[in-house]
């Protein structure tokens, strides 16, 4: 009997692991310095291509090196490390898979009264991560009994409000059963299904595959969870192995089995895969291939066209799409009836165009899909009647006397050298996007399509690619693959080159003390950042307001325009210092034109010294009552008059606009006891005499006695 392989559709790089591995070679083919904050994946073969390439592994954020780019990880880290990488303002790319950011995100919304349940490996850093976003407690179970243990010793957990989720590689069919454990003993439990979608697919085919396979060949890092998941699958239904790398398919003996399954974990390279199958149909000689995503019969074939010198150790399909299939498939393979011809457009109706080829005798139709590689609703708008267009036999079909053409490929093959000269001149091209995939998004140009991945179409991180949909851009393209006539662009690379001119264009204008206005960009704990058309600049905390503010958000959002100084210019760092305090509002100058020493103002007690009482009589401004200035009397502290909250008025008796000191008194404002004596004794004799007799009546004295 032959020997059969059966393929995994869903294997390889999943989309995470993709996009990281992606970032680092761009970083370091732009000549950036780069460190990795761990191992970027579980992959020693990819990690010590990235490592040959100068790229640095760092355990600690304290040992990025100066100068070097910081690149976390696809599991993530804990918050507190992000913090510290902020705080110390490193430069850092964050690479953490998206499928585990949704996980940080779930559980960062819970209140400190919320307890969350972890299905993981406690001591795998993805679910250190999600652990460090928990604002209360948290617990950690890998399978069915350990949970069964924590709610066992914590019983307050069914009257307690309570959310499950799964680190994004935990085994399906442990889920499952913890699932069931949930629904009944807590039902209290909110479960949030956060395995990611790669892993469940990878882990369902694996299942299936091995049940019809003699053996199970699972490549990938030992310390790959999702490998190791995918082995535990395998194992319950036939012998599994797990090998890193093709060299070690020489200690097993699999001759034993005539229907081996193959599949790899989701951060397994490709260009690993392909030495392993190659290995494997070296040793086969009657090879049956079969693949469980396409009906293709061929002969296992692997990259030996390839040219790998010219390709970094991981390339993801200019599609986004990688399968096993494409990996085995190199090299273009036209179709025997594939032949270009010029046809005429005698008819045309919504959705086909038909066509009379000359020296044929069926009739020529192309279908509306295969008119164009843009997005059409009807096929008037391609073509016209009487056109004459070249087009490219796709199937011949004597019996219903119909000829397949189509017009799409041959405009791609025709724009294919198009393309490939655009790449050698570096000329920047335009083109429609006409699709969003997974990865990515395709764009139409020249007749071919062209694939960038969602890290070059320079939309953020946390928007959706869909706004690119239907949309015309500007992009290069950056990688060609001659072999399968697949090209990657990229949208970033055009945007960044305009941005770049914008800026040097816009810093040679500015200057130090121009106002200008910005829309402001974001908020920091420190301070705003505003855009100035173009430039980012940024305005302190402490230039915001003249008051004392705790957040930038109580004086700007996101959004507001504003109209800002420039207070220094840095063109070697391209850092802008923006002021936005208005000196008209500054209460010192307030204070010098309206308020004159010897004006009277109301003013609020604030505090106490042992000297004196200080009391604001503006914002940010208080002044400072003497103890010597509060009272003509002798008082021993001011708290004997005075206490906290008191509103009073005050004379502004001396101001040092130097030391920003400004000297106040109440006593000024109080009548002197010396003056009210003096004005007894100079009293007429007889205003005296009156009111000492008015006093003996009042007393029924003598009135010579009152008067003595």
């Amino acid at each position: 009997m032959s020997k059969q392989i059966i393929l995994a559709k869903t294997a390889g790089f999943c989309f995470g692991v993709d996009r990281a591995v992606n970032l680092v070679y761009e970083l370091v083919n732009k000549g950036e310095k780069v460190c990795t904050l761990g191992p970027i994946i579980h992959n020693a073969q990819l990690v010590d291509d990235l490592k040959s390439r100068g790229v640095k592994i760092i355990d600690d954020v304290s040992e990025a090196p100066e100068g070097y780019t910081v690149v976390v990880r696809t599991h993530g880290v804990e918050k507190e490390v992000v913090d510290e990488l902020e705080n110390r303002k490193i430069v850092y790319v964050n690479a953490t898979c998206p499928f585990v950011t949704k996980i940080h995100n779930i559980v960062k919304e819970q209140d400190e009264n919320t307890v969350v349940l972890i299905a993981g490996d406690c001591n795998h850093p993805e679910v250190k991560g999600i652990r460090s976003f928990c604002n209360g407690e948290s617990f950690v179970f890998k399978n069915e009994n350990e949970l069964s243990n924590i709610l066992e010793n914590h019983p307050e957990l069914s009257k307690k409000s309570v959310i499950c989720v799964s680190q994004t590689t935990f085994s399906l069919k442990e889920q499952k059963k913890c699932k069931k454990i949930l629904e009944k003993v807590c039902t209290n439990c909110k479960i949030f299904d956060t395995i990611c979608n790669a892993t469940a697919d990878r882990q369902s085919e694996a299942d299936e595959i091995s049940k019809k396979s003699d053996a199970m060949l699972i490549i990938g890092g030992r310390h790959s969870s999702n490998t190791c998941k995918l082995r535990d699958t395998c194992s319950s239904n036939c012998p599994s192995f797990l090998i890193e790398t093709a060299d070690e398919l020489s200690e097993l003996d699999l001759d034993a089995y005539n229907v081996i399954g193959v599949t790899a974990g989701a951060s397994t390279p490709a260009l690993i895969i392909k030495e392993v199958l190659k290995s494997m149909s070296e040793e086969i000689k009657e090879k049956e291939v079969e693949t469980t995503s396409a009906v293709t019969e061929e002969v296992v074939e692997t990259a030996e066209t390839a040219d790998k010198a010219a390709q970094p150790a991981v390339k993801a399909s200019a599609d986004g799409e990688a399968s096993f299939e494409e990996l085995l498939n190199e090299s273009f393979k036209e179709n025997e009836n594939s032949k270009v011809v010029t046809g005429t457009v005698v008819r045309i109706t919504p959705t086909e165009v038909f066509v009379d080829v000359p020296g044929r005798k069926q009739t020529g139709v192309v279908a509306i899909e295969d008119l164009s590689s843009s997005n059409i609703s009807k096929c008037e708008d391609e073509v016209s009647v009487g056109d004459q267009i070249q087009l490219v036999i796709m199937k011949t079909d004597d019996q219903d006397g119909v000829l397949k053409l189509s017009k799409r490929l041959f405009d791609a093959v025709k724009g294919w050298d198009e393309i490939v000269a655009a790449k050698e001149a570096d000329e920047v091209l335009e083109g429609v996007v006409t699709a969003i995939i997974r990865g990515g998004v395709l764009i139409s140009t020249k007749g071919t399509r062209v694939f960038v991945p969602a890290s070059l179409t320079g939309v953020p991180r946390n928007q959706e690619l869909s706004v690119l949909k239907d949309a015309t851009v500007k992009f290069k393209i950056i990688d060609i693959n001659p072999a399968r006539r697949r090209a990657v662009g990229s949208i970033k690379v055009v945007a960044d080159a305009e941005k770049k001119e914008k800026q040097e264009a816009l810093w040679a204008t500015l200057h130090e003390g121009d106002k200008i206005t910005g829309t402001v960009k974001s908020l920091t704990s420190y301070g705003a950042f505003v855009d100035l058309g173009g430039i980012d600049g940024m305005v302190h905390i402490s230039e915001l307001s003249w008051s004392r503010i705790k957040h930038p958000s109580e004086v700007v959002k996101v959004g507001d325009t504003v109209e800002v100084t420039i207070k220094s210019l840095d063109e070697e760092t391209k850092k802008i210092s923006l002021g936005f305090k208005n000196i008209e509002d500054n209460p010192w100058e307030i204070l010098k034109n309206k308020y004159p020493v010897g004006s009277v103002v109301d003013a609020k007690i604030v505090s106490f010294a042992t000297f004196g009482a200080f009391a604001n009589i503006l914002p940010t401004i208080d002044g400072l009552i003497h103890i010597s200035q509060i009272s003509w009397d002798r008082i021993k502290t001011p708290q004997d008059v005075l206490k906290i909250g008191d509103e009073v008025k005050v004379k502004i008796i001396d101001v040092d606009f130097d030391k920003k000191r400004v000297s106040l008194s109440i006593k000024e404002l109080l009548d002197k006891p010396e003056e009210v004596i003096e004005e007894l004794v100079d009293a007429p004799a007889e205003e005296a005499v009156e009111e000492a007799t008015q006093e003996a009546v009042e007393t029924e004295a003598p009135v010579e006695e009152a008067a003595e």
